[in-house]
């Protein structure tokens, strides 16, 4: 069928908790089409990079299409009974607690509905935890102090309403893009005053007002002055005060932190202070930076304390908003997907909420205790207290911090068990048994976003191969371990009724999450279900929270929470004199399982890298482009230098989302120690003390070829391209023989060989070709190879005296590294078009080139090419004018 006669099916993009609808249009063969949905009230039709190259990511070649029990092929009955058989003999060996869960903000809410209730509700353990742990937990910890229960006050239209907005410890310009363009949309319409508060420089500070470039890990003192200076000045609002407790002792705990510990000067912690305080609207936006510390839930009360102080929450266009970096980090919260939690925002610890779960399950037990958190969940299963792990959509042998130690754990466990689209991701690679689950456009239920729209993702491929959805695996589990009632589920309409029955309870018993006006929902409606803001339930409107004052402890009040800085557990020291931050690259997420299928998405930072201020660089004679090794006290990476003022002096930053599929030695959690806020469990990914050095390789390489390459060597990272894989390579050890290693690494033992040696310069080129078909080109060099990478990486036939020259016929041909992934424009084209006064700012290359038209995420970059290359435009004016 033509898959423009395909009707467009709405659905809500895979990526981050933005939740931005797409409209998804099959071609009939297995793509699809993708573009936003204009009626979506997340992003009103525009997405981001990411979600533009969705169409990229559903291709077969990665995915797994049978189950897989010790590495080999079983049917769907012999690996489920493996598992429940395994399960069952486990629990009554050694007791429910030695089961452990670990599940993900993949999973719809109807998957991760299905998975607490078996594990909490039937299996009997709360060792159920989610990589959401790594994400926002501090964020749910902090909104439980202060609110009573894990409350997301506002909603995007605050975005739109506000004043000023401030970021904390939040790049919204590369992680959350299409949420900044709304930023910058109420900035030209009116006038929203935006300010950064961040250590690093970031794309975010391009249109800031105020950048607060504080030291790593000071927040809580920064916000402690402002809460001071809102009483000081007399601010506050004593009407809302009213409906709070704590006040005079949180007050007392600010006067004594010192402000200096933030590395501001009085004049820019004044500055912030009398722009927030004088300006009512104010949204204070906070991402990671905040979550992911020692301090982190300390960290989102100070930021909750200033809007509570002045009654700025809950009405429109204030109020402090989370956002989150998972398409449903929210559904997890909602069901309960946390270790110390139960479903619908009920407490596991509390006996009347345990009670009230227990009996609307039926379920034979419900723990009375929290289970244990992603950290320490990890820890027992290297102790040996976990004998049976099972891990769905994630990928914590990457992910989780001291990584290599995580690997080590998983893989002696006696029994583990991956769920998930590809069998190729590290953690998959450790499993015992390996189940094929559908993937996004694949499979049909719910999520909910970062503020609180539940919204549809529908299904419109179909499941490849063997490939079942995760509620439906979970279940027949269920099923097979004796609780056939239980998971009797034909659908995920019959689930998400349950769960909105379930809410019901938790709403009677006080708490904030209440969707039962679903509970009776039909199929239809559920099929229909429009992008709905909870609470759905009899007088109870989907809005706003906590403007009328009214909180979700017994006497209704909120708390402040007394609060004094505490630093980073990692300190500089002569050993690891500097502290490494961790973070996003704009066009890649997580572990880039997904994408990094797309070859536009890879093009735009095609290898891991650490970020090194130039003052640090040059003291320890690092040059550009150098690989360097870095290394804490529990690991080390080797990662490409770039040497940028974006960092401060004596901090660097790396990104997160390299594996060992794509680039082993570059693993950043292997760096990270397991140090925990201990009130959250979140860990701390923004502070590690680390030593950097040049690496002292013997050769540098570069090679394209049409099919992956694992190249046995000391360094290695590659991307997908259009054409096949670009890889860059280094070693410490001299290689004898260049083609019998080359044809090893790229499995081309019979194809015809031609190479060009300088054995003067330790230069050596050499290509494989299957008649006039280059299959694989590689260049290697006692420096770091210089050609023109993204040329060659996009040539799929060229005769082979062009590719091993390493340049292009022309340089109008090379359109170098990528910097508008939405429309792939690349770096030398900018450069052209503003050297030949074609685009003299960024409206005028939108015109030229498309670039920053879409997303705009790329535009502070732009900006920046602009301002360096524009100034050689108006000096060959000048020489014009004076010939």
């Amino acid at each position: 069928m033509d898959g423009t006669s395909l009707p467009e099916v709405r659905s809500t993009c895979a990526y981050c908790g933005v939740g931005c609808g797409v409209l998804l249009r099959p071609d009939g063969v297995g793509g699809l089409a993708v573009r936003g949905d204009p009626d979506h009230p997340a992003n009103h039709g525009r997405l981001c990079s990411k979600g533009m190259a969705l169409g990229d990511t559903v291709g077969l070649d990665h995915r797994l299409l049978a189950p897989r029990a010790f590495g080999h092929d079983v049917n769907w009955g012999e690996a489920l009974q493996m598992v429940a058989d395994q399960f069952s003999a486990t629990i009554k060996a050694h007791g429910p607690d030695s089961i452990g869960f670990y599940v993900s903000g993949q999973l719809l809410t109807e998957d991760y509905y299905v998975a607490n209730k078996l594990m909490k509700g039937f299996i009997g353990s709360a060792n159920i935890d989610t990589n959401s742990r790594l994400c926002m937990a501090s964020t749910v910890a902090g909104h439980k102090r202060a609110f009573g229960t894990d409350t997301v006050p506002g909603t995007y239209e605050d975005l739109d309403q506000a004043d000023l907005v401030v970021l904390v410890g939040s790049n919204l310009a590369w992680c959350h893009p299409v949420l900044y363009q709304r930023v910058l949309a109420a900035r030209q319409a009116r006038g929203t005053k935006i300010v950064v508060i961040d250590p690093r420089l970031t794309a975010s500070c391009d249109q800031a007002d105020l950048h607060l470039a504080l030291n790593p890990g000071s927040d809580v003192s920064l916000f402690n002055q402002l809460l001071r200076k809102i009483h000081a000045s007399g601010h506050s609002d004593p009407h809302f005060l009213e409906r709070t407790v704590g006040f005079a002792e949180a007050i007392s705990a600010a006067e004594k932190d010192d402000p200096s510990v933030t590395g501001l000067t009085t004049t820019e912690i004044e500055a912030f202070c009398e722009l927030w305080i004088k300006t009512k609207r104010v949204v204070t936006i906070f991402s990671q930076g905040v979550n992911q510390s020692s301090s982190g839930t300390d960290k989102v009360n100070a930021i909750l304390n200033c809007h509570l102080a002045t009654g700025r929450i809950g009405r429109p266009g204030m109020g402090p908003f989370s956002v989150t970096g998972q398409p449903n980090a929210m559904g997890g919260r909602e069901v309960g997907g946390l270790a110390n939690m139960l479903a619908c925002h009920l407490e596991i610890e509390n006996k009347d909420h345990r009670s009230a779960v227990q009996d609307f399950w039926n379920a034979p037990t419900i723990p009375e205790k929290q289970g244990l958190k992603a950290v320490d969940l990890f820890r027992a299963v290297e102790d040996g207290q976990i004998k049976a792990l099972w891990v769905i959509h994630t990928n914590p042998a990457v992910t989780m911090p001291d990584a290599d130690r995580v690997k080590a754990a998983i893989e002696n466990c006696p029994f583990t068990v991956v769920s998930d689209l590809t069998a190729h991701t590290d953690t998959a690679q450790l499993a015992d048994v390996v189940l094929p689950a559908t993937g996004w456009a694949e499979k049909s239920g719910s999520v909910t976003n970062s503020d609180r729209t539940i919204s549809r993702q529908r299904a419109v491929l179909e499941p490849p191969g063997q490939a079942r959805a995760d509620w439906d695996i979970l279940a027949e589990i269920g099923r097979r371990m004796g609780w056939e009632d239980a998971f009797n589920y034909a659908s995920p309409v019959e689930i998400f009724r349950e769960h909105a029955a379930l809410s019901s309870i938790a709403g009677s018993l006080g708490k904030d999450f209440d969707i039962s006006g679903f509970a009776e929902i039909d199929d239809e409606e559920y099929a229909e279900l429009a992008p709905t803001r909870w609470p759905v339930a009899s007088g109870k409107s989907g809005d706003r929270y906590f403007g009328d004052g009214r909180f979700f402890y017994p006497d209704g009040k909120a708390r402040f929470v007394p609060l004094t800085h505490r630093p980073p557990k990692a300190e500089p020291s002569i050993h690891y004199p500097f502290l490494l931050n961790t973070g996003r690259n704009r066009d890649q997420w997580h572990t880039m399982t997904r994408s990094g299928l797309s070859p536009r998405l890879s093009a735009h930072l095609a290898e891991p890298f650490v970020d090194v201020n130039p003052n640090d660089a040059e003291r320890l004679n690092l040059n550009p482009a150098n690989l360097v090794e870095v290394q804490s006290s529990v690991g080390q990476g080797i990662f490409r230098l770039r040497i940028t003022d974006a960092v401060a002096p004596g901090q660097v930053f790396a990104p997160i989302h390299w594996t060992g599929e794509s680039a082993p030695s570059a693993r950043v959690d292997v760096l990270v120690p397991s140090v925990t806020d201990p009130i959250s469990g979140q860990p701390e990914s923004k502070a590690t003390a680390v030593s950097i050095r040049p690496m002292k390789a013997a050769w540098y390489g570069f090679a394209v070829s049409s099919s992956a390459a694992f190249p046995k060597t000391d360094y290695w990272a590659t991307v997908k391209t259009d054409k096949g894989y670009r890889t860059e390579l280094a070693g410490y050890r001299h290689v004898e023989d260049w083609e019998s290693t080359a044809r090893e690494w790229f499995g081309l033992s019979d194809a015809a060989c031609t190479s060009v040696e300088d054995p003067k310069r330790g230069s050596f080129r050499i290509a494989f070709s299957d008649g006039d078909n280059v299959l694989a080109a590689m260049f290697i060099s006692r420096e770091p190879v210089t050609l023109m990478r993204d040329y060659i990486a996009t040539l799929p036939e060229v005769g082979l005296n062009q590719i091993l020259s390493g340049r292009s016929a022309s340089d109008d041909q090379d359109r170098g590294p990528i910097v508008c992934s939405c429309f792939g424009v690349g770096l030398k084209s900018i450069i052209r078009a503003i050297e030949d006064a074609q685009a003299l700012d960024v409206e005028a290359l939108g015109n030229v080139l498309q670039a920053g038209t879409n997303c705009g995420s790329c535009r502070p970059e732009l900006s920046d090419l602009i301002n360096e290359y524009s100034t050689k435009v108006e000096w060959n004016s000048k020489q014009r004018e004076q010939v």
